[in-house]
C-alpha cells in the first residue's frame, strides 16, 4: 500500500502494450499506459495516464455492455469517434461512455503532437465488449481476464 502522493508520470508504464490478439494488437502501438489505479490497489475501478504517439489508437471501435468509461484529455488534441461522427478533443475536454448504450467509441491522434489523457472505468463484472467493424468480441472472464473470439465464437 503507498502511503504519500506521487506524481502520476513516476509511475511505471505498463509492459503489456494490450490484451489485443494479433493483428488488432498492432494497432495500439503507439499507445502508453500508466495504470494508476492498479498501483494503489483500487479494486472497483481503474484509472490510467494514457499517451498516445501521432497516429495512434486508443483501441479498437468499440463499446461495453457493462462498464462505463470516461476520458479526460490533459494535453494534445485527439478524434473522439462514437459511431459514425467524429469530435476533436483539446485539453479540458472530457466525455463519459455509458455501458449498454451501443454507441461505439474510439479514441484516434491524428495530430502532429502526443496527447495526454486519464481515462477512468470500472470494473463490472460479466462484461462483453463488441467491436463493429472488426472480427472479434472480448468477454470478461471472473479473475478479471479478458477472452476473445471471432464474431462466430472460435477463438483467437
Amino acid at each position: 500500500m503507498h502511503f504519500i502522493p506521487i506524481p502520476a508520470e513516476s509511475i511505471p508504464a505498463s509492459d503489456r502494450k494490450t490484451a489485443y490478439p494479433q493483428p488488432f494488437a498492432a494497432l495500439v502501438e503507439g499507445r502508453t499506459k500508466r495504470k494508476l489505479g492498479d498501483y494503489f490497489g483500487l479494486s472497483n475501478f481503474g484509472v490510467n495516464l494514457t499517451e498516445l504517439a501521432p497516429g495512434s489508437v486508443s483501441a479498437l471501435l468499440h463499446h461495453h455492455s457493462k462498464q462505463d468509461e470516461f476520458v479526460f484529455i490533459l494535453e494534445g488534441e485527439l478524434t473522439l469517434i462514437l459511431d459514425e461522427r467524429e469530435y476533436v478533443m483539446k485539453a479540458g475536454d472530457c466525455y463519459g461512455f455509458k455501458a449498454g448504450s451501443g454507441v461505439a467509441s474510439q479514441l484516434v491522434n491524428r495530430s502532429a503532437m502526443r496527447a495526454t489523457y486519464i481515462e477512468i472505468g470500472d470494473r463490472s463484472e460479466g462484461d462483453a465488449v463488441e467491436y463493429p467493424n472488426d472480427d472479434l468480441k472480448a468477454i470478461q472472464l471472473p479473475e478479471g481476464k479478458w477472452r476473445f473470439t471471432h464474431k462466430n465464437g472460435r477463438p483467437w
